[in-house]
């Protein structure tokens, strides 16, 4: 009975720590994309264009996305993502990007990934829990800098924009055939319980003080992207 006993509690203070440990690494990423936000916004002249990011509905980021190089083929990363509502910017989801290949090849190092949704059917592939990219999805590479003349077609191209960057680089880059579903087990840690990307991403739930380093800065970004 005494060893019975034991191995429960050694179990639930095993759990406690996993989920512990699973809530910072969910917190971590949280404050790793708003961090890629700001380095992003600090050089203008070879990020995001500002036309495009006051346009754009939702922003979702893959810090350090593993990207395998072309023989392996092999891309895997965690993300998160929110989306515009009339209350601001929603509260965050959390997500899973497995495979897939990218138009530009990076090596074999991590890279940080950056969609933006442009438009209701890339809204619509987000808030379900699972899709394929560039089936379901279609992506295109996103325009970089501010010379966006020969991008004029930038708003109907794709419901998804997407962009990577490595080791300063930063280019827009496709990302096919590959899928996104969500990370329940990080929606779990981060929340505390289960939330579906539907109810964060539209505002159905606020989002808590914990998500401030991703969405102050995307907020800020975002009203000087349109000119408030």
């Amino acid at each position: 009975m005494r060893s019975l006993l034991h191995l429960l509690l050694v179990m639930c203070v095993a759990a406690a720590a996993w989920s512990a440990d699973s809530a910072a690494k969910a917190q971590a990423r949280v404050k790793s994309a708003g961090t890629i936000l700001q380095q992003i916004q600090a050089a203008p002249d070879h990020g995001i264009p500002e036309k495009v990011l006051a346009s754009a509905a939702c922003v979702a980021i893959v810090p350090s996305m593993l990207n395998g190089g072309f023989a392996v083929g092999l891309r895997y990363g965690r993300g998160v993502a929110t989306c515009r509502t009339p209350k601001g910017w929603s509260a965050p989801a959390f997500f899973v990007v497995e495979g897939g290949s990218f138009g530009l090849q990076f090596g074999g190092q991590a890279v940080d990934l950056i969609m933006l949704v442009m438009n209701n059917d890339g809204m619509v592939n987000l808030l379900s829990s699972k899709f394929k990219l560039g089936g379901q999805a279609s992506i295109a590479a996103g325009p970089v800098g501010r010379q966006t003349g020969a991008e004029t077609d930038w708003k109907m191209r794709a419901p998804v924009l997407t962009y990577a960057r490595s080791r300063g680089a930063f280019i827009g880059a496709t990302l096919e055939h590959g899928k996104i579903k969500q990370d329940k087990d990080s929606t779990r840690a981060f929340y505390g319980h289960m939330v579906r990307p539907k109810t964060s991403l539209t505002g159905e739930i606020d989002a808590p003080s914990t998500t401030y380093p991703f969405l102050e800065p995307l907020s800020e970004w975002a009203q000087a992207a349109a000119g408030e």
